[in-house]
């Protein structure tokens, strides 16, 4: 997995640099959404598939994980629309019982593995979020105004959402949590 993510590293640097030294800005909208998907797969797997054999989430504090204004967030997240997300990820990949049970299944012990695989996605999502942020703005800077603008919202769905969604998620564990003692 680290050498996969080792290669989508070079990919996405490579694929930048060439942007960056090719100096063509009248890139078509279908080549900047190309580029702008690319990109936000590649980063997005960086960090994503070190994930699936370390515990990545663990690079952050704890603290930054407990959730302190879970009414805030609920609001937020109900504005932004994550349970329409939420719904649609159930549709397309978690709709069945085998695939949720790898996540919850049912147990006390069950929450721990909740919690931690939640705190996992995040990270693997929070750290391409912020990195295709940069990204984006560096290329903006170059001229790439539609590339800019792919990222920034490609990003979004397949990165900001899903973080919002683990927060949510992670706004019913400590409930439980709290009853349990």
């Amino acid at each position: 997995m680290l050498l996969l993510a080792a290669f989508l590293a070079f990919r996405s640097y490579e694929l930048v640099n060439s942007l960056v030294v090719s100096g063509n800005k009248n890139l078509s909208a279908v080549l900047s959404l190309l580029v702008s998907f690319l990109l936000v797969l590649f980063v997005t797997g960086i960090f994503a598939f070190p994930g699936f054999v370390f515990p990545t989430s663990r690079i952050l504090p704890a603290a930054y994980y407990r959730i302190r204004y879970p009414e805030r967030l609920s609001r937020i997240s109900r504005w932004l629309g994550v349970d329409y997300f939420r719904r649609l990820l159930l549709v397309a990949f978690w709709g069945r019982e085998k695939q949720r049970k790898k996540y919850f299944d049912g147990t006390k012990n069950g929450i721990s593995n909740l919690d931690y695989q939640t705190r996992q996605s995040e990270f693997g999502h929070l750290a391409p979020f912020f990195l295709l942020l940069f990204i984006s703005f560096r290329l903006l800077m170059e001229g790439y105004t539609g590339v800019f603008i792919g990222i920034v919202v490609l990003n979004i769905l397949a990165n900001g959402y899903p973080i919002l969604l683990q927060r949510v998620h992670r706004i019913r564990i400590q409930a439980l949590y709290k009853r349990m003692g």
